[in-house]
């Protein structure tokens, strides 16, 4: 298989149309924000102070130290990514939507899957967990859903979210040169993937 479309991104993750799509993200947010109680603008709060601080973290802190290491921290959002899926698919009501979010449901488990595999390898238990910042995330759009009604742009627009923040995910496994073999070329395949997602959810949402 030809894997030269996916090779490792450049340090600087935060240029280009993932930045562009989290500013937007922010301003459709925004309009409704004066609506929420103080309790939902707190855990909103928390949920951006959890996102902004895990860029920093991993941006400017040590990168991790084994191929298990790496492989745990993106299980985590690889497991964020079934998690959003699943959630698209009990909100939704239309039903060629639906049947992809179910699509991107299976292909996410099998990603987990074959990184669990790897990881297995590696002498590590299965990482079954997702992140708290994706809790977080979903528990928010359910408040935002109850104040406003989930349409299906607002089902694609966190889906659009949730895909940038794999995405992110992957470039900074794919970032630790210590990810060789056919562990980086399984993790540059589901890289690969992730963007034709991101790109199809762009799409979806423009003809909305």
């Amino acid at each position: 298989m030809n894997q030269t479309t996916a090779s490792a991104p450049q340090t600087d993750h935060w240029s280009g149309p993932v930045l562009t799509s989290l500013k937007n993200a922010g301003s459709k947010t925004s309009a409704g924000f004066s609506k929420l109680s103080t309790t939902q603008k707190v855990v909103g709060g928390a949920l951006l102070a959890l996102g902004v601080g895990y860029l920093v973290r991993s941006k400017g802190g040590s990168k991790t130290s084994s191929t298990a290491d790496t492989l745990n921290e993106l299980l985590y959002f690889v497991n964020d990514r079934i998690a959003g899926y699943e959630r698209a698919v009990a909100e939704s009501q239309n039903p060629e939507l639906r049947g992809y979010y179910k699509q991107l449901v299976s292909q996410s488990q099998q990603f987990s899957t074959d990184l669990n595999t790897y990881l297995s390898r590696e002498g590590k238990g299965r990482q079954t967990s997702t992140t708290l910042k994706g809790k977080l995330y979903r528990r928010w759009m359910d408040t935002q859903a109850a104040l406003t009604g989930s349409d299906e742009k607002a089902i694609l627009g966190a889906n659009i979210y949730g895909e940038e923040w794999a995405l992110k995910a992957y470039q900074e496994a794919l970032a630790d040169p210590q990810l060789t073999g056919v562990i980086r070329r399984t993790v540059e395949r589901q890289y690969e993937l992730s963007q034709n997602t991101y790109r199809r959810l762009k799409n979806l949402e423009v003809s909305q």
